[in-house]
């Protein structure tokens, strides 16, 4: 085992993936990267054995971030992390050899059972705890087939299709919390004070039904309030 890398734009959402990777025994090494341009510096010093990819990762984006690492590492398993409504780039990253999805808030026992197929070789459209992953090279879905998002390891009541609204301020907050800012950096930006960031975080979280920065995040994301 090479262990993983997790390729991820949000600096919140890529801690969460790491510190929930650690928690996976024989997993390690854990790196992460925020862009296709790191994805490839550790993928030449030690090419991971998975990686766990953005599929709205900045720059390149993750079709060519495949494509760029496959030159680097053929035998690197790539798994994407998406939201309802990425079926497109999913397709595409499908096409490139990726092997399954994982919501962003993704948690340990999941990753566990993930990495655990994983590595026991390939199964035709096996689902495990709630992740569709596709088939080995012979069997991968073409282009244009639709493939269902996995929707896991979120615990959240809204993680249905119920709307959540929030407001400029509160979208503002969780954009900061996403680039990995802290509630005085926020503040900072916004001309707020430090109270009133941490009034409008606590305003979000219940709106969201998140427990914490990460899980809102990941619940952001998913939902397309932020990206």
């Amino acid at each position: 085992m090479n262990g993983v890398v997790v390729c991820h734009g949000s600096s919140v959402v890529r801690d969460r993936l790491v510190a929930a990777a650690h928690g996976v025994p024989g997993l390690a090494p854990v790196r992460s990267a925020a862009s296709a341009e790191e994805l490839l510096v550790l993928a030449r010093r030690a090419a991971p054995t998975i990686v766990l990819l953005d599929a709205h990762l900045p720059g390149t984006g993750p079709v060519e971030a495949i494509r760029r690492l496959r030159t680097v590492s053929d035998g690197t398993t790539v798994v994407m992390l998406a939201v309802p409504g990425d079926e497109v780039a999913l397709d595409r990253a499908i096409h490139l050899g990726a092997r399954g999805y994982l919501a962003p808030d993704v948690g340990v026992p999941e990753l566990a059972a993930v990495f655990a197929h994983l590595t026991t070789g390939p199964v035709v459209h096996p689902r495990v705890d709630g992740v569709m992953a596709a088939a080995s090279s012979s069997t991968r879905a073409p282009a244009t087939a639709s493939v269902p998002i996995a929707s896991i390891g979120s615990r959240s009541p809204v993680s249905g299709t119920a709307e959540v609204v929030l407001t400029k301020r509160e979208l503002e907050v969780l954009t900061g919390m996403s680039n990995g800012r802290s509630n005085s950096q926020i503040g900072a930006e916004l001309f707020l004070s430090e109270d009133t960031v941490k009034t409008h975080a606590r305003r979000l979280f219940r709106k969201l039904g998140a427990a914490d920065r990460a899980q809102a995040v990941a619940i952001g994301i998913r939902r397309g309030l932020i990206r």
